[in-house]
């Protein structure tokens, strides 16, 4: 491929597009602002869909790898009352694949493989000209390339260069905190939680658990507030913002609320999100994909919509590498159809999960799991 491309971000979506690239035979640059893999935590687990980014895995060439890693138990939910009592337990087949969990490290790792990434490169913005487009990194430092594709998540440096448009704040604010080895250290939790995820769902907030691997259990507490509902609070200090999450939860069953207690550190994580009709007009020489394209509430959807976007791109790319432009258009009709279609669906499920009305919530598990 005569065409130098340039992937911004290696998240799912962007390190897709560069591993079904190179498995093509293809050269790809990989910008990342991270220093290296290991830079920061990379997040909870994730639960790959049969038709989306599992179907991505399969273009790559890493399904057989993926379904080594996997987590199929972890597809099991349990609802719970505020009271403690047991709502739903749905626990999944032996054979069941449609979903199976898998950390975010393991991932990140399986779509590395070969890839060389050039860390600890913050790109700044992009600038497409009649040449090209040119990337500027942080330092000063310029890079022409033919495409470049933004995947760089919910406050894309890549998006400005084709919409004015960025996130707003949906009125849910999620505070996340985590348990490790919750089998030894906590195993009244461990049974709580069960093998997969478990839910409580009150008034204008939720409690949420979900097991990775190695007994490792992130919290996440979900309420309506202003965004800056904790202006008053020392982010750092952990017991503070305990307290407050104590007091919105006060009333709960306590095994439930000995996920906060037990909790070290908490991340505050106001819920984003773009227009569900987010489009923009075709800039030749650049494209978005994942987060940076259609950024959706986080309910088991976005990364793999990213997944399978990147690689259908790459695909398509190596199908016809004499000219990318119309293949890169053509791709982008495709993804605003489907993610506006999944951008609708989340966003109304978030107004159903975290509502005036719980049994809304529980309602939307039965639809699903019927």
């Amino acid at each position: 491929m005569r065409q130098r491309i340039a992937v911004v971000g290696a998240g799912p979506g962007g390190l897709a597009v560069a591993r079904v690239l190179h498995r093509h035979g293809h050269p790809v640059a990989v910008l990342e602002r991270d220093s290296g893999p290991a830079a920061r935590p990379p997040g909870g687990t994730l639960d790959l869909h049969k038709g989306l980014g599992q179907l991505a895995l399969a273009k790559a060439g890493l399904l057989p790898q993926f379904r080594v890693l996997s987590r199929p138990e972890g597809q099991a939910m349990r609802i719970l009352d505020v009271d403690g009592t047991v709502l739903r337990d749905w626990q999944p087949r032996p054979d069941d694949d449609a979903n199976p969990e898998i950390d975010r490290g393991q991932l990140r790792d399986l779509l590395l493989g070969p890839l060389e990434v050039r860390w600890g490169c913050r790109v700044t913005r992009v600038a497409p000209d009649d040449r090209g487009v040119v990337v500027h990194v942080a330092g000063g430092r310029q890079e022409r390339f033919d495409l470049v594709v933004g995947a760089d998540g919910a406050w894309s440096r890549v998006r400005s260069a084709l919409s004015p448009v960025t996130p707003h704040y949906t009125g849910v604010t999620t505070v996340e905190t985590a348990l490790d080895d919750i089998d030894t250290r906590h195993p009244d939790l461990g049974r709580l939680v069960g093998d997969g995820a478990m839910a409580v769902y009150g008034v204008n907030r939720a409690l949420v658990a979900q097991r990775g691997s190695g007994g490792h259990v992130r919290v996440h507490a979900q309420f309506r507030a202003p965004v800056d509902w904790h202006a008053d609070l020392d982010p750092a200090d952990a017991e503070a913002v305990r307290s407050r999450l104590l007091a919105l939860f006060d009333g709960w069953a306590a095994p439930v609320l000995d996920l906060l207690r037990r909790g070290d550190t908490f991340t505050h994580r106001p819920l984003h999100v773009l227009p569900v009709d987010h489009t923009w007009t075709h800039v030749r020489g650049v494209t978005l994909l994942g987060d940076a394209a259609h950024l959706m509430p986080p309910l088991g959807v976005g990364a793999n919509l990213a997944l399978l976007e990147g690689a259908e791109l790459a695909e398509a790319l190596a199908a016809d590498p004499a000219d990318p432009d119309e293949t890169v258009w053509a791709f982008e009709e495709r993804m605003w159809a489907r993610a506006g279609k999944w951008a609708k669906i989340t966003q109304a499920g978030l107004e159903r999960l975290v509502s005036s009305d719980p049994a809304a919530a529980i309602a939307l598990f039965d639809e699903v799991q019927s």
